[in-house]
């Protein structure tokens, strides 16, 4: 496992694509409403990586089809936009979103309600996006990388939630999936020594049932076994030594 080591340059570049990124979501949040289509959320997604002179990063990417992931309910990742899927009251879309700016990848996931939803829903989106941001505290240097993942999982487990296995994060910068892979469970105390410039994606993937996941035919949307929604939060992570640094806020 070779994990690149940022420059506090290179993190100011990935900083950039990061608040470019968030635009992006802000951009789709807008658009995120009962009767609204996928494709209008990606409509909205690709108007505004080309207004900021962003790359998108999946488009292409393994032969992706599209500028987002656009997962509902029980959808849990790479759910591919499309007209015929249309926004109802009640539903969550896990948007999942990446851009390239001067050859730098930021990436970054959020779970939107639709309308009003059930409070069993509300309380997953609220504990998963938690689950995040306790993942994102132990990201500090000396620390080691299966901390990050047993903060989100003893999070969620406590909870009663899934904690998807499939999936996992990952290292990012001048590409897309770097190592190292980031899970969302773990053992604390194990994995690889956390240094001052590694760049973690961190994305927990959580599910109001069992953590079992298969995909489609698509070849790509990954749905929960048993058909429980599930969640998905991620924000691109640089470790620094003032601690970790979000740089996609």
């Amino acid at each position: 496992m070779s994990i690149q080591i940022k420059t506090s340059a290179e993190i100011e570049k990935m900083r950039t694509s990061g608040i470019a990124l968030r635009k992006v979501h802000d951009a789709v949040k807008a658009a995120v409403r009962i009767g609204a289509t996928t494709m209008d959320l990606e409509r909205a997604a690709e108007a505004k990586v080309e207004e900021l002179g962003a790359k998108a990063a999946f488009k292409g990417y393994h032969g992706y089809p599209a500028v987002l992931c656009t997962s509902i309910n029980e959808e849990v990742v790479h759910g591919i936009p499309t007209d015929k899927r249309i926004l109802k009251e009640g539903d969550v879309v896990s948007v999942d979103c990446g851009v390239i700016i001067d050859g730098y990848y930021s990436d970054c996931a959020v779970t939107y309600p639709v309308g009003k939803i059930s409070p069993a829903v509300e309380k997953l989106l609220k504990v998963t996006e938690a689950s995040l941001y306790a993942g994102i505290d132990k990201a500090v240097v000396g620390g080691r990388l299966f901390d990050i993942s047993y903060a989100v999982q003893q999070v969620c487990e406590a909870e009663g939630f899934g904690v998807v296995r499939d999936f996992v994060g990952h290292g990012i910068g001048k590409a897309m999936h770097e190592d190292p892979q980031v899970p969302n469970f773990g053992v604390p105390g194990k994995g690889p020594r956390l240094k001052a410039g590694m760049v973690l994606a961190i994305e927990p993937m959580i599910n109001l049932g069992t953590a079992e996941v298969k995909v489609l035919k698509d070849g790509w949307t990954a749905i929960t076994t048993d058909g429980s929604v599930s969640a998905h939060f991620e924000h691109t992570v640089a470790i620094t030594k003032d601690g970790p640094r979000i740089l996609t806020l």
